[in-house]
């Protein structure tokens, strides 16, 4: 197994699309460039900003060969590669790292109601396929299914390429639980924030970085929470945690997909559109998140 450090922040790339609703190749590789010009730890393609749920194989095949070659090796490409079925997610898996991917990112199976033994044996059995390392990927709210911290805790402590998790479940007890329950480990394990809210807190408890949809919008602001944090200049990393509170605030309006996609698109990068139907923010919506881009320019946040 290649061993790769799970660390700072990790972008889940948004997937810039043409009007058509195909995928901007070149635009993408402009965006991986932008991200890490502005210090990101990590590229995700095709995550939840990425609109992995909206994606055929074949062009989650095509994003991930791009966005390695792009990348050229500067920082670790994590692919998202879980599907609902067992079967399909380790036809993803090998697939992705055929292709080179450093890191496997696994959602749990969504739609149907999923048994904590039956999410440890997908887990279990995807792992015994391939030889890249696992991030497991709980984000309830999204597939139904939650992934308890004890059951974390067995599959890290039982499965050695399974060596981090993300919680987006934005509950920070669960976040905590995930920490606590991993670190008596005989191997390293790394827990990821999956709430950009909590990527700080979650820093002071022991956590690793977050996987961050804001930094697609705000790259340099996002690293540098992790950055400063590992410099020891608190302060500085709790204003920049901060500072992002107004932008989230938008995601009251729609979907924090479609906010993220339309903000970087109001930046002035031609990324498009989600894909339909999920790509509507109301007037109001885009009335407060314009203002909130014209007030964070102000403060100089990029």
């Amino acid at each position: 197994m290649a061993t790769t450090e799970l660390k700072g922040i990790i972008t889940p790339i948004l997937t810039p699309m043409n009007p058509d609703e195909t995928i901007n190749t070149e635009e993408l590789r402009k965006q991986i460039d932008r991200l890490i010009d502005g210090k990101v730890h990590g590229i995700f393609p095709f995550g939840t900003n990425g609109e992995g749920y909206i994606l055929s194989e074949k062009e989650k095949c095509e994003v991930l060969e791009h966005t390695i070659d792009q990348v050229k090796g500067r920082v670790p490409v994590y692919a998202g590669t879980g599907c609902i079925s067992t079967a399909d997610t380790i036809r993803m898996s090998k697939e992705a790292e055929k292709l080179g991917a450093d890191v496997l990112s696994i959602i749990t199976p969504s739609f149907a109601v999923a048994s904590q033994k039956e999410l440890q044996e997908h887990y279990t059995e995807v792992a015994k396929h391939v030889n890249t390392p696992i991030v497991l990927y709980n984000i309830p709210a999204r597939t139904g299914n939650k992934l308890l911290p004890e059951t974390v805790a067995r599959l890290a402590a039982d499965v050695d390429l399974i060596i981090g998790a993300k919680d987006s479940s934005g509950d920070w007890e669960n976040l905590k639980a995930y920490i606590a329950q991993t670190k008596e480990l005989n191997k390293k394990f790394y827990v990821l924030s999956g709430n950009d809210s909590l990527i700080l807190p979650s820093l002071k408890e022991g956590g690793s970085g977050g996987i961050a949809g804001c930094s697609n919008v705000y790259p340099h602001v996002l690293s540098s929470i992790y950055n400063l944090f590992q410099e020891g200049r608190i302060q500085e990393a709790e204003k920049a945690q901060e500072s992002i509170a107004s932008f989230r605030a938008v995601f009251q309006y729609g979907n924090p997909n479609t906010v993220v996609k339309k903000a970087v698109s109001m930046l002035g990068y031609p990324v498009g559109s989600c894909r339909k139907p999920f790509n509507y923010l109301c007037p109001e919506g885009e009335e407060a998140l314009a203002k909130v881009l014209k007030e964070n320019a102000e403060k100089g946040m990029k």
